[in-house]
């Protein structure tokens, strides 16, 4: 993401430290991650310690300090898909994008992660790519699921 988009999101919030979350999660999706310098940034336009928007951003899930792919991919392993198969699904997730969970390809094609209960389990197994769900997958269906991401 190129540093005007960037300044055009914190422009828009500038003084506005009640929008801390907002801004982040607006650079998060444009830049899917937050490095640190931009961090600095929004600390100086929303005028808050730097170690408040550090802390936020470090809270909560959704935010990544370290680069991500641009297309994130979540496998389920809660118990219902657990039992469907996710264990071999996810193996198939992993050879195909040559990556495990918390990793991103060294392309930033994809970033991998599990979670324990997706919130769709009558589905299961399933993935989600970019909010997305793929359901009832099997392993031979992920490579063609992710061709569609390329």
């Amino acid at each position: 993401m190129d540093s005007g988009k960037i300044d055009e999101i914190i422009d828009r919030h500038r003084g506005k430290s009640g929008d801390l979350i907002h801004v982040l999660m607006e650079i998060q999706h444009k830049n899917h991650w937050l490095p640190r310098d931009v961090l600095h940034q929004v600390a100086a336009a929303l005028e808050i310690p730097f170690s408040r928007v550090l802390r936020v951003a470090t809270l909560y899930k959704t935010f990544s300090l370290t680069p991500r792919g641009r297309h994130e991919v979540h496998v389920c392993t809660g118990i219902s898909c657990h039992l469907r198969g996710a264990k071999q699904l996810l193996e198939s997730v992993e050879r195909a994008t040559g990556i495990r969970p918390g990793e991103t390809d060294t392309a930033a094609r994809f970033s991998l992660e599990t979670g324990s209960c997706l919130g769709s389990c009558s589905l299961g197994p399933e993935i989600i790519v970019d909010g997305k769900h793929h359901a009832r997958m099997t392993p031979e269906k992920v490579e063609d699921v992710l061709k569609e991401y390329q």
